[in-house]
């Protein structure tokens, strides 16, 4: 089968397309012809040798990519049967090997896809919709009344996480680029922050939590504005000790999160998919060849909502 495997870590040129053996699914396992694929930033600091890249180092032929969706081709697991349409993030921390024509996928970390959306629609909703199913819901408990702020609200993460934190009945504020201020506001959110020179010590103390996807500064900047009492999560880089402090200091619990593939998370996804609640935006769609143009949009950081690969 065709896979895309990465030589050395390095740019993008280092990801290339080869033909490797067909996996061989173990009991609990199921074998999913790909149909879709959806990359992250955590993909782009994999390749360049950050990421998770030191934990699977080692694995070769080392292929990338968590983010799936596809059709059931074998079943070594109750809970799926060969023609079933499922999607989820594999293996995440550890070596999804998604870039390629065939996935052996714990079962446990997929869901049924919805009849009424694409793969395509449906592999822009794993990581990401993941990972913001479990800092809104499973670790901060946001609920109806709060207020929320969304960093990087036209992201992958931000985009998604508005629309869970509005299922969840809070009031959300949304940070991005003025232009993409519209967008932001159509995703529900009830008002919008161009973060560009935004003076954050004259806004109130008024989050009961916020989602940091950027990190760095902008850590410093959340605690200016979050309730005694709230909390805020950081995904991208954590939290330092000083940080923490800083964060103990004003009555604010400060964490980071690492997402983590479970089926269990994923079927709630669906559940919100099908219902038309939760609606992934898909900034363009490449062909399986085009993974290298993929990895330099996703470098930019300007993209919004999410790359689809189709291989």
């Amino acid at each position: 089968m065709k896979a895309i495997v990465l030589q050395t870590p390095g740019g993008a040129e280092n990801l290339v397309i080869q033909d490797v053996d067909r996996p061989v699914i173990k009991s609990g396992e199921v074998l999913v012809k790909v149909k879709a694929i959806s990359i992250n930033p955590v993909d782009v600091k994999t390749r360049n040798g950050k990421g998770i890249y030191g934990r699977i180092k080692d694995e070769q032929p080392l292929v990338l990519g968590w983010d799936i969706s596809g059709i059931v081709v074998e079943s070594q697991d109750a809970k799926f049967q060969i023609g079933d349409e499922v999607f989820g993030m594999v293996n995440f921390p550890q070596h999804g090997r998604a870039y390629a024509e065939y996935v052996a996928a714990p079962a446990s970390h997929l869901a049924l896809k919805p009849q009424n959306i694409s793969h395509e629609k449906a592999a822009a909703a794993t990581l990401v919709a993941l990972t913001a199913w479990q800092a809104l819901v499973t670790n901060a408990n946001v609920r109806k009344g709060q207020k929320v702020l969304i960093h990087a609200a036209s992201g992958g993460v931000g985009h998604i996480a508005v629309q869970i934190a509005k299922y969840l009945g809070a009031t959300v504020i949304g940070t991005s680029s003025v232009k993409n201020r519209d967008f932001v506001l159509g995703l529900g959110a009830d008002g919008h922050i161009d973060y560009r020179g935004y003076d954050w010590t004259a806004h109130p103390r008024e989050f009961d939590f916020v989602l940091d996807t950027i990190g760095g500064d902008n850590i410093d900047h959340s605690l200016e504005v979050t309730k005694a009492g709230g909390s805020i999560i950081s995904i991208p880089t954590g939290l330092n000790e000083e940080v923490t402090s800083k964060a103990a200091a004003k009555g604010v619990i400060g964490y980071f999160i690492l997402v983590q593939s479970h089926g269990g998370d994923m079927e709630q996804i669906a559940s919100l998919l099908e219902k038309e609640i939760l609606k992934p935006t898909i900034f363009k769609t490449y062909s399986f060849d085009r993974m290298q143009e993929a990895h330099l949009q996703q470098e930019t950081g300007r993209t919004v909502g999410k790359l689809i690969i189709t291989p």
